[in-house]
């Protein structure tokens, strides 16, 4: 039954975040759409109303919200995450006394170098996501992925005063679309922190001769740069469809092997990947 209802947690996601439009489906206000409705989905049919009501309310980061629509049925959203420009959904905007003392992005080690250059993206989402806090203290249940190896502080105040626009999501997630190119640069960055050494990075690159040796390095290696980006962006995109198809066939009900599985919940960060790549 737990396995189920983590497979239908990631069916909502998939449908509610991402794909319902292309699925024919019409958002209504807020981004809600109708339980009866979403059940007939080939990806949900075998569940029922109340097996939606227990993944939302057993879900730990709090990703769905269900309402009572006018007809008396229940409506059900993703609180943030989405890639449709269409969906708005209503969330408060962070201004004034209402700042967290904290915001905080995860990401990878490996993708750090493009963040560096290029600041956060918030690539094919509608938003950056942070988490309004350090995760797993107090109220903070969301934000951040507990694989992140690598914590980006934000300089809040700082970015609010260029007229940057941060909001605060149902499940009390910062969300920001970043300036006209969906970007934050890395200027508004207080801190860089290596999970694994507890190191901040950003001192070290802002500070060091080390660091000017190696733009010069990347400088000088332009071509040879390019042609590993391609290389990486090929097996990253082969290594996503691949993630794709082995999820419309657990979808379906396929028994999956451990290693299927365990690249199927490395999707976001291969897609954050191939984004940066991309930069």
């Amino acid at each position: 039954m737990a396995r189920d209802r983590v497979r239908l947690s990631k069916a909502l996601s998939w449908l509610l975040r991402h794909n319902a439009e292309k699925e024919g489906f019409t958002f209504l206000e807020g981004g809600f759409l109708p339980v009866h409705e979403v059940l007939k989905h080939k990806r949900l049919v075998g569940y029922t109303v109340g097996d939606v009501e227990a993944v939302v309310a057993e879900c730990p980061k709090q990703r769905f919200l269900l309402r009572e629509g006018s007809d008396g049925g229940l409506l059900v959203r993703a609180n943030q995450g989405h890639s449709v420009p269409s969906v708005e959904v209503e969330m408060e905007e962070v201004v004034g006394p209402s700042l967290p003392p904290v915001v905080v992005h995860g990401t990878y080690r490996r993708s750090w170098e493009a963040i560096r250059r290029g600041g956060l993206s918030r690539m094919a989402r509608n938003h950056i996501h942070f988490s309004a806090g350090e995760p797993g203290e107090g109220e903070v249940i969301s934000g951040m992925r507990k694989s992140a190896d690598l914590k980006i502080y934000l300089d809040l105040p700082k970015a609010l005063a260029t007229g940057l626009r941060f909001y605060r999501s149902a499940n009390n997630v910062i969300l920001s679309p970043g300036d006209a190119h969906g970007l934050i640069p890395a200027s508004f960055f207080l801190k860089v922190i290596d999970v694994r050494t507890g190191r901040d990075i950003l001192e070290t690159h802002n500070g060091s001769a080390a660091m000017e040796s190696s733009d010069s390095n990347v400088l000088s290696n332009e071509v040879q740069s390019d042609l590993l980006k391609e290389k990486k962006m090929k097996k990253r995109t082969e290594k996503l469809a691949k993630i794709q198809k082995l999820k419309g066939e657990q979808a379906e009900g396929k028994k999956l092997e451990k290693n299927q599985v365990e690249m199927i919940s490395k999707e976001n960060e291969v897609s954050e990947e191939i984004q940066l790549l991309q930069l």
